[in-house]
């Protein structure tokens, strides 16, 4: 059964990025893209309706324009209280050093890379779900 990845990220150019490195190494998933934190909670939603379980991965970039990536993985964890949640990994810039600190941390966050996205970077998430 083929993965459900879900790219969340308001750059065009970090989606295409993100996609093609995924695409690259791993052939078996079903990619999707999201242009905004709203974008990324309705479209789990959606495919919690359809599927009954959420995506599989998501890659997160925490700095966005409306719903960020903080409060994205807040509304998520409280609208689908109860259920597997996906496996989080936050692609950002790291501007603040104090927001690697908490993706370190935080509770949802499966881990943290600096974009852009590398076949490296993959090979720890992915030798793992195949």
């Amino acid at each position: 059964m083929p993965l459900t990845i879900c790219i969340i990220d308001d750059d065009l150019v970090s989606q295409f990025a993100t996609r093609y490195c995924v695409q690259q190494f791993f052939k078996d998933f079903d990619i999707v893209t999201c242009d905004s934190g709203e974008e990324g909670l309705s479209f789990c939603s959606q495919y919690f309706e359809e599927n009954n379980k959420l995506p599989d991965i998501i890659f997160l970039d925490l700095v966005m324009a409306g719903i960020d990536g903080w409060t994205f993985l807040e509304l998520l964890k409280q609208q689908h209280r109860n259920k597997k949640l996906p496996k989080v990994y936050v692609l950002s810039a790291f501007a603040k050093s104090s927001d690697r600190e908490i993706a370190k941390a935080h509770p949802l966050i499966s881990g943290y890379f600096d974009k852009p996205l590398s076949r490296i970077h993959l090979q720890g998430i992915f030798v793992n779900e195949k």
